[in-house]
């Protein structure tokens, strides 16, 4: 085991913690708990944009004019602090609180721990700190080893989750100097079509941070990079998987399929077909696995009963709409699916817990979201509605689904900017996707 860094190492972090943030990030707009002396846990997906959350928050806090030396921010990842223990992380932050006395002379300290995970122990020194004292903590890592369910586990209760996914249509056109300074009612026409141009870009390249405004050849080598890192570090190195080509062509299935009806079953006898030798048990754990790295995104039919929930087929969509190119067939860019798929997220954005909706024996909607306070929304995506036949499909399974559930919002969203030919019965309502997504 290596030895722990060296004081001396420790203080030239602590100097380098405090230096001024990174110019020109994009804000993010994401929403924190309002719950005093909850620690927050910030979680997602790799590569979506954590380490820049906490440097904002860092740089917010001190445009509100709280001074540098109030805004620590160790980044954990660091060569020189292999071996670090949470003894010695607690050290640091309490010599830093020495070498600033004022800052225990009623000047809150903020403590931004980013890939916290590298360090044992760490969740007892932060639970330690909050309940002793007055200061505001940010956790971050890797979704290997900092995920969702684990946090709550470990922390019993003691951490907020904030879940930070990938670049929304909203903050992408924001990272590209565009957004647009009025609401959507106030935009003329020429600023309308511009952005109804820029979410056909960004359901293409989606929101990672890095892929935005590059081309796509090597887009595409980012993102499967990405995806590559995801499987091999959060699941394979992590779980042990040795089943690997299971795993694999379970993901590849999954993200090629987005928003398709799914279930271990099925999967298993056509891995069989196949040749390829798992167990069903096997499966429903690679699935649990690629979920916690935050890789896709798997959503349960809406019903009362536990059992139906159990027993239905479910839906997975990836993590980030411009992780669809990666997979699809040449000539077949499935153009509805990448609009599902930001509505999704955007729902998961706006703290929506959402699942798929069955009508009847043939018909579906595609979002049943529901959200503390709030009425139910229904919500159907599709490009267009101009053919009968999707009109029938889309919209009669919308009125039929917002008569079994008259306290919901039925809302039919559409990549088309023009209203629908027809007029939709009440109480359904439509929008574009543009002015949604943007709302």
């Amino acid at each position: 085991m290596a030895d722990s860094p060296s004081r001396d190492v420790l203080r030239v972090k602590l100097a380098e913690s405090i230096l001024p943030p990174p110019a020109s990030l994009t804000q993010r707009d994401v929403r924190l708990p309002q719950i005093p002396g909850k620690p927050l846990a910030i979680i997602g997906v790799r590569r979506g944009g954590k380490t820049s959350f906490l440097h904002q928050q860092r740089a917010r806090r001190m445009a509100e004019g709280r001074p540098a030396e109030s805004q620590l921010l160790i980044g954990l990842e660091d060569e020189r602090l292999v071996g670090m223990k949470a003894t010695d992380l607690g050290w640091m932050i309490a010599e830093h609180e020495r070498q600033f006395p004022a800052l225990g002379e009623g000047r809150e300290l903020s403590v931004y721990l980013d890939e916290v995970q590298l360090v044992p122990g760490w969740e007892s020194l932060v639970h330690r700190l909050a309940e002793t004292r007055r200061m505001e903590i940010f956790v971050s890592g890797s979704s290997a080893k900092l995920l969702s369910r684990e946090v709550a586990t470990a922390s019993r209760g003691r951490l907020m989750e904030v879940l930070i996914h990938p670049f929304s249509f909203r903050e992408a056109v924001r990272h590209a100097g565009s957004e647009p300074d009025q609401p959507w009612p106030r935009l003329n026409p020429t600023q309308r079509a511009s952005l109804h141009g820029a979410l056909q870009d960004y359901l293409a390249a989606g929101g990672f941070p890095e892929a935005q405004g590059i081309q796509i050849r090597d887009r595409s080598r980012l993102l499967g990079g990405y995806v590559d890192s995801m499987v091999l570090r959060d699941v394979i190195e992590r779980h042990g998987v040795t089943n690997v080509p299971a795993l694999r062509a379970l993901q590849r299935h999954l993200l090629a399929n987005p928003g398709g009806r799914f279930t271990i079953q099925k999967f298993y006898n056509s891995l069989r077909s196949q040749g390829i030798r798992v167990g069903k048990d096997t499966l429903h754990a690679y699935l649990d696995h690629l979920q916690d790295a935050f890789l896709i995104r798997v959503l349960e039919m809406h019903s009362a009963s536990e059992r139906q929930r159990m027993t239905n087929p479910r839906k997975a969509y990836p993590v980030d709409p411009g992780l669809i190119a990666l997979y699809e067939r040449p000539g077949r860019e499935n153009r509805g699916r990448r609009l599902e798929t930001a509505v999704l997220l955007e729902l998961e954005r706006r703290e929506y817990s959402v699942a798929w909706l069955r009508v009847g024996d043939d018909l579906e909607v595609d979002f049943f979201a529901t959200r503390p306070g709030d009425a139910p929304l229904l919500v159907q995506v599709a490009l267009d509605t101009a053919e009968d036949s999707t009109w029938e499909r889309e919209v009669r399974a919308l009125e039929q689904a917002a008569r079994v559930h008259p306290e919901a919002e039925a809302l039919l969203i559409t990549q088309d900017p023009t209203p629908p030919l027809r007029a939709l019965s009440k109480p359904l309502r439509w929008m574009s996707a543009t002015e949604w997504l943007l709302g």
